[in-house]
């Protein structure tokens, strides 16, 4: 006997049965392979999915660090290097404005102000005296350079334009490497001359060289032709031309990424400002990716072993959930009889609730019209005197009360329609209704103000219908009113036994000839906007189910205002007969 028929579900020979009353009609083997095929993709599709997008967040979170780490080191790097240089700038422009054209040709106070540069900052090599001619007048430093001409040199020409100049590094008449700061001072006599010291490259350099750079980093300083202008442990020795390309012009570090001989480069810099240089942190981008790899080899290994799980969790499954099926099947073919009866009296059942059900949409439609017709005659004078009008609404109510109490019963097993009366806080309900609102108020500067006042007891009512009957009241008033608007919310005492809630906002208004309409069943301002006019119809209904009154009262232009009247004991009697109709 092969493994396979050792561990073949019972239901595997299924696939082939016929149709009819008294056999099973499923293919037991399809719907063991759907049901693998379909669980499966379910779990392992959304977890593939979740895993590739988790892959590239997390991919997309390290380059973004590290790219943010690239950034502040160059930025930092940036301040080192621009403090250095404005440090020294700033010391000889203290230097000529303290002292006079002649005391600085005197070699002996030059000497003294190049020691005292160099034990007060550092950095500096010599420092000279030069005419408007270009002649040097006076020098102080290990070199004989007294009596040079710079008249012709690129330097001499950029600090008589600009006032002051920090060159790049070049040999000049010494031939060897070194940068000069150089500053002119203006003369009594329309003349000038200027201050030029030589700044230490080996100091310059320990700025750059002392830098730990991550991912097998190199940081150093270009002029704008790309020549080198500190060394590089990648790319060359001082002035040295760089393979890479010189980085376009940005008032700020910025970050961005090439390739150079087969390597991914992040390459950071920012040019140093008033200076030639440009400040560049290259860094190798396998080398800042590594601690991803084991991250990514983890998440690989977890989705190879999820599916693996999934795998042998949906086999199982699949196969206990058919071989439930075949029983469940086996079971059908003996109560079959059973079944075909009760499915013809549940029939009956949903056609007699449907029926109920048709029946009562009207009989709520025929309630709801003729209490407000009732209501209608009874608030006009020439109407009140005339009983057997009133008489007529009356039987009319009752007739439909009647109709009501029969279709409910035919109901009452999927509905539960008395009304639950509890004590309530009007103050609580008035929060819970704003709570829903507060967002809206809040990005509309709709200013709501609640004023409840402390007289007031917890009181018997509904608080789902109460809820109900302030929310529609307050999303008119939301409605009405403009952005920056505001809605007032008063609650008071009322006589003996009353309290009332009114509801006053700064809105549009209502016109005169549509306030006796309001309460109306679709009657509604609101038709190019969505409205129904159930809003307020449904709000009259529910007031009058839990024993108050509702009024309005509105002038165009300047506001609206609701007054609702509850009171502080519900006739249990009156609430349960309105009850049976009302809101079906």
């Amino acid at each position: 006997m092969s493994v396979f028929e050792i561990i073949k579900p019972k239901f595997w020979d299924y696939q082939d049965v016929a149709a009819g009353p008294h056999k099973h009609l499923f293919n037991f083997r399809r719907i063991w392979q759907l049901a693998v095929v379909l669980i499966s993709l379910v779990a392992i599709v959304p977890l593939v999915s979740i895993t590739l997008i988790d892959y590239k967040v997390t991919q997309q979170a390290v380059e973004t660090d590290f790219l943010l780490r690239t950034t502040r080191l160059v930025s930092n790097t940036w301040r080192t290097v621009s403090f250095f240089l404005a440090e020294r700038r700033s010391a000889l422009d203290f230097v000529v404005r303290d002292n006079n054209y002649n005391s600085l040709c005197d070699s002996k106070r030059l000497s003294e102000i190049l020691k005292n540069l160099k034990q007060g900052f550092g950095g500096f090599i010599d420092i000279g005296v030069i005419d408007s001619n270009g002649l040097q007048m006076a020098y102080a430093g290990p070199y004989k350079l007294e009596g040079i001409n710079y008249h012709d040199q690129g330097w001499f020409k950029d600090v008589i334009y600009k006032g002051v100049n920090v060159s790049d590094v070049f040999m000049g008449f010494r031939r060897t490497p070194h940068i000069v700061i150089a500053v002119r001072h203006n003369l009594a006599n329309g003349s000038f001359y200027i201050l030029r010291a030589t700044i230490d490259t080996d100091k310059f350099n320990d700025l750059l060289a002392h830098l730990e750079v991550s991912g097998q980093g190199d940081s150093f300083l270009i002029n704008k032709e790309g020549v080198l202008q500190t060394p590089s442990r990648d790319f060359g020795k001082v002035l040295d031309k760089i393979p890479l390309s010189v980085p376009e012009f940005s008032e700020h570090t910025r970050v961005y990424e090439q390739t150079y001989q087969d390597k991914e480069l992040v390459t950071g810099y920012d040019y140093i400002h008033d200076t030639p240089f440009i400040l560049m942190i290259v860094k190798q981008k396998a080398e800042l990716m590594k601690p991803w790899q084991k991250t990514r080899f983890q998440l690989i290994g977890f989705l190879i072993a999820s599916i693996s799980v999934i795998a042998l969790v949906t086999l199982s499954v699949s196969t206990y959930l058919v071989n439930r099926i075949l029983l469940a099947d086996q079971k059908r073919i003996m109560t079959l009889h059973e079944v075909e009866y009760s499915n013809k009296m549940a029939s009956i059942g949903r056609l007699a609730a449907g029926v109920a059900h048709e029946i009562n949409n009207p009989l709520a439609v025929i309630n709801e019209k003729v209490g407000l017709i009732k209501d209608m005659l009874t608030m006009k004078d020439e109407f009140k005197e005339n009983k057997r009008l009133v008489e007529l609404a009356n039987s009319a109510l009752y007739s439909v009360d009647r109709c009501g109490t029969i279709t409910k019963r035919l109901l009452n097993f999927a509905r539960h329609l008395d009304v639950k009366i509890q004590q309530v806080d009007i103050g609580e309900v008035i929060k819970d209704v704003l709570g829903f609102l507060s967002k809206e108020a809040e990005y509309r500067s709709i200013k709501v103000s609640v004023n409840v006042a402390g007289n007031i007891p917890q009181f018997e009512s509904d608080r789902g219908k109460l809820q109900q009957i302030f929310l529609n009241i307050v999303n008119n008033a939301f409605a009405a009113v403009k952005d920056g608007g505001k809605i007032d919310i008063t609650a008071k005492r009322e006589g003996t036994g009353l309290i009332s809630v009114t509801f006053t906002d700064n809105g549009y208004g209502i016109p005169k000839a549509d306030l006796e309409r309001v309460f109306e069943p679709f009657f509604s301002t609101k038709t190019k906007q969505g409205g129904t006019g159930l809003g307020l119809s449904i709000t009259y209904s529910l007031v009058h189910e839990l024993g108050g009154s509702i009024g309005v009262q509105s002038e165009v232009g300047k506001g609206t205002s609701f007054v609702v009247i509850l009171p502080l004991k519900m006739e249990k009697k009156e609430v349960k007969n309105n009850e049976d109709i009302a809101g079906r």
